[in-house]
Order: structure tokens, then sequence, then C-alpha cells
């Protein structure tokens, strides 16, 4: 067992022993076997001594015990690391950003507040699944749809937190956006709500995020300055029927009109769905059910003429290449563009969509998938992607097994996510860079990171900017793992070079990708720094997330 970083062995008992009184002995995690969920399953760090790990485990059941349990680990000094449900796997799991710490559990915080269908919102407890509310919302059959992360089992605000992102409509697939009001217990104990919910018998809690004065709710995500145990989250209204089309462009130099439609659909509300872009050229699917049938079964077999073709192109074009499409009517581009609302509505939406691409892009095509009017049907035929229609599963975590399509070993993975412009440009300005990279840099070569080569189409989950996502394998290999991480620290460095930031990381990783938000000598981390010593002078609250360090650790970051 790690001890906490300068708290005596008297003092530790005597804090377990005080958690004990507060939450049920039962509910007090010390052995080895009851700590093993609270390490990260997905570590690259893993069969090393450098490896995360808690010295013990406390789960509370209401935000009374959390103030108690506050209370507690103030008097003694004793960091606590919280979790939601510990489920955010590939950025870090259950486990602390400092060894030693006291995981603080609320998965058993799992009460459905409130879930009101006519001003669709809910209100929830850090324990909530998206497969409790979604199921919750079902049973009673309500009209709602709730907008979910790829992994069902993960918490709606933990995830919302963490500035999580889902799949239906742009309105609420920002989660961080999309919640409503707080409850926030601060370091000291005392408990606090944001927005209207700071007024007793407030009848707006979820419905209006700003109330009066300064709006605080951002400082306690991706922070350490709060343990957060209520938030309204906004939903969806169920939509009579949904669709999705695809529009494809045949020339490589068609990506630019294809994005700027891309955005237009998206930021004018014609096709307000999470886009996706691909090319069926380049043998590029981001579709999900496509990638996690190629880990069970292997990407779909191309003719090796065009296999040898693709491996010759730069920057994802050759002549050749493009000539091959051309002759044999494959595109070099594909976007999928996701619609919801009455049937009447989508079908003029589809048709102002295939107007705008008809006046722009010379030998334009379009495919439409069928309006559909059952979300739970579709999901489960995959004529529409579960969560595009608001349905929770864990297809996604196919993705990374050890299956016939992926046959080597994996314990997991790690995102590297940089935010690049929403443009043409800015894809294939990141694709030369990060090729380049992949050619400079030796600890690349035998790392089979996942999107990298031989072309690279981001995600367009968020509005108006992509993330170009790479995947980091996790092996049992020691030595693979290390070459992943100086890998990974190097890419993190690359992107800054050129004006990319990472949205979110592994917490191997947070100090240095906070740090490259430099501007004015980090004067973004200094103001994070002096927020922390005022509202957690001792600094208990989950030291070291996301780079924030309390003042008697900031020269021993661990």
């Amino acid at each position: 067992m790690k001890m906490p970083v300068n708290v005596s062995q008297t003092d530790f008992i005597a804090a377990l022993d005080s958690f004990a009184l507060i939450v049920g002995k039962e509910w007090v995690f010390t052995k080895d076997e009851d700590l093993f969920p609270y390490r990260d399953a997905y570590s690259p760090l893993r069969a090393t001594f450098e490896d995360r790990s808690p010295s013990a485990a406390v789960a509370p059941a209401s935000v009374d015990e959390v103030q108690s349990i506050v209370r507690v680990a103030n008097k003694y000094e004793i960091p606590l690391y919280t979790i939601s449900t510990g489920k955010n796997l590939g950025y870090g799991g259950a486990a602390p950003n400092q060894s030693g710490s006291v995981v603080l559990d609320l998965k058993r915080m799992n009460k459905i507040i409130e879930v009101n269908e006519s001003n669709a919102y809910a209100i929830v407890e850090p324990g909530v699944s998206y497969f409790d509310l979604y199921n919750y919302i079902q049973e009673r059959g309500l009209k709602l749809w709730l907008d979910v992360a790829d992994p069902g089992w993960g918490s709606v605000m933990g995830n919302a937190l963490d500035h999580g992102v889902g799949h239906t409509a742009s309105r609420f697939r920002n989660h961080f956006d999309s919640h409503c009001g707080l409850e926030v217990v601060l370091p000291n104990g005392e408990a606090v709500r944001t927005g209207m919910g700071a007024m007793p018998g407030s009848k707006t809690w979820a419905q209006f995020k700003m109330g009066m004065g300064p709006v605080l709710d951002g400082i306690f995500s991706q922070s350490n300055f709060g343990v957060v145990t209520k938030m309204g989250i906004w939903l969806m209204p169920q939509p009579e029927a949904f669709m999705q089309g695809v529009v494809t462009a045949p020339l490589y130099d068609d990506l630019h009109e294809i994005v700027e439609l891309l955005k237009y659909a998206e930021n004018s509300g014609l096709a307000p769905g999470a886009p996706e872009l691909g090319s069926p050229l380049l043998g590029i699917s981001n579709y999900v059910k496509h990638l996690v049938d190629a880990f069970y079964e292997g990407p779909p077999q191309l003719r090796k003429e065009h296999v040898d073709l693709i491996a010759k192109a730069s920057v994802g074009y050759s002549a050749d290449l493009q000539r091959y499409g051309l002759n044999n009517k494959i595109p070099y581009w594909n976007l999928h563009l996701k619609f919801y609302g009455p049937k009447k509505v989508i079908q003029a939406q589809w048709e102002a969509i295939q107007d705008l691409a008809l006046n722009k892009i010379k030998g334009v095509g379009f495919k439409s998938g069928p309006i559909q009017t059952d979300p739970k049907k579709a999901a489960d035929e995959w004529t529409f992607y579960p969560q595009d229609a608001g349905v929770p599963n864990m297809d996604f975590f196919g993705m990374g097994t050890r299956a016939g399509g992926n046959p080597h070993p994996m314990r997991g993975h790690m995102w590297f996510s940089p935010v690049i412009p929403q443009s043409a440009e800015g894809i294939l300005e990141a694709n030369s860079v990060f090729e380049k990279a992949h050619r400079n840099m030796s600890a690349l070569q035998d790392i089979p990171i996942w999107n990298l080569r031989p072309f690279a189409l981001p995600a367009p989950f968020f509005e108006r900017t992509f993330l170009f996502i790479l995947g980091f394998p996790i092996t049992d290999d020691v030595a693979m793992n290390k070459a992943s991480i100086k890998a990974y620290r190097t890419l993190l460095d690359i992107a800054a070079e050129h004006g990319w930031g990472e949205y979110r990381c592994h917490p191997e990783f947070q100090d240095q990708a906070v740090g490259l938000y430099s501007h004015n000598n980090n004067s973004l981390l200094r103001l994070s720094e002096t927020i922390k010593d005022a509202v957690d002078p001792k600094g208990i609250l989950s030291p070291g997330r996301y780079g924030i360090w309390p003042k008697h650790l900031r020269g021993d970051k661990k």
C-alpha cells in the first residue's frame, strides 16, 4: 500500500477510522484486492513502480457524508481523489494523479433526482450512468433522448465534467455545455449551488444556467476545486424521425468544399447530428460499427492494386490513386450527415443539402438511409449508430480487444486528441505534420498507432473545430509502453508548435499538456493555482488533476 504523501501512519489510521464512522466500515477499502479497481486498467505505466495507485478508497452515499469526509480529510491533510463511476478509461480510469491519495468514490450516489419531460432536463447524482438514465426514461415512457458517450457505463456527470462529448444534435453533444446548475462540496466541507439552484426553493435549477452574478460552473470542470454532487443536464426532446444522408465527392481537392458543406450544414441547423468524414478511396471509415468490426474481423479487403496506390500516396494524394478512384467509381471523400425532426422537415433539409452540394462539387453523389422512427429498433439492427439515436451500449469497447482483426494482446488504449481548425487546410496540415513526425521519430516506428497512417480524418464532435484523434495501444510490453509515452510527449510538443492543444488527456501527460497553454508565462495555470490556494489551502482535493497542484507539491509533483 502506498501511503499519502506527508501523512503519518497514525494520522492515516485515525482518518480511516473516522471515514468508517461516517459511511460504515464496509465502505472503506484498504485491502489490495479491494483497491485493484482503483488502479488504471489502461495504464501506460502498468507493471512499473511509477504506476499510480491509491492508499485507500471511501464510498459515501450522500452529500452529507461527502461533507463529513472532506472535513476529516482537512483535519488530517489526507489527499482525496474524486471519481464518479471510475470508468474514464483511456484518460486514467479511477487511479489518482498522485499515488497514495484516498479515492473518494461517488458511485453509491446514484439517484436520479428529477426528469422533466416538458422542459427536457434531468437532475442527477454522480453515480448515475448513461444506462441508468436511459432505462429510467424508457421505463416511464418519457419522450426524451439523452446524448451519450460511446461507452454507456460512464457517469453522465463525470463525462460532462471531463469535457466529454456525444453524438446527437449539436446543442446536446458538448456535455458540459449541456449541463445546467451544480451542487458542489468545497474543500472546507461547505456545500454550494451554482446558478438558479443557489436560490432556496428554486423552480428553475436545471432550466436557466446563469442565475445572478459570476457564472462559476466552469471552474469545477477538469479541476480540483470541489466535489460535484448534483448536476442538471439538458435532454433532447424525442424527434418524430431521424435519418442519415451521405454526400460523396470524387476529387482530392473536393475536401475543401466537403468541409465547408459540413460546417454550413451543422452551424445553420440543416443537419444538426454529429457529422462524420470518410474516404472510401483511402479505405477510411470513421463509422464506429466499421471500426469495431475491423478489430473483430480485420479491415475491409481492398484489391492489391488499390492498396499499393494508397501506400504510395503523399498526404493522402497521388494522381494515380485519384485516377483509380475515378475509373472504379470510388469517391475520394464522403460526408455522413444526421437529421432529426418531423419527416417532412428531414426530407426538406436533405433536399437543401443536395442543392447546396450540387452547386459546389462537380460529380457529387448522394445516398440516404431510410427515415426511421424507432430508435431502439434502429440501434438493435445497426441501421443507425445507436449513440446517434441516444441509445447507450458498450460496442465501442470492441476496439482494442484481442480478436481476429487484432491478434496482438492489448491491455487498453490512450487517446491523443489535439484540437485543430475546422478546415481542409487544417486536416492537410495536421496530416503532413504528424506524418513527418512518424518518419522522423524512431519511438513511433514500432507502435501501431490507430488512425495515423496513411491518412487521418478528424472527428467533428465539437462545433467549429476538429479533434485529430490518434489512439496509442497499451500492452504488457513495458518497453513498448515507455516508447508510447515518449512518442506521446513528443507529439504534444509538436502539436503545440502548430497551435494545437489537447482538449483532454491521460494524467501521465496533464502537467505537460496544461503547461503548453503557456500564454503570458502560463498565466492561465497561475490563475488556477491562485484559486486552488484560496479554496483548498491544504491541497486535499485531487492533487495534480489537470496540472493543478497545491502549493506544497508544486516542486514535487507525484
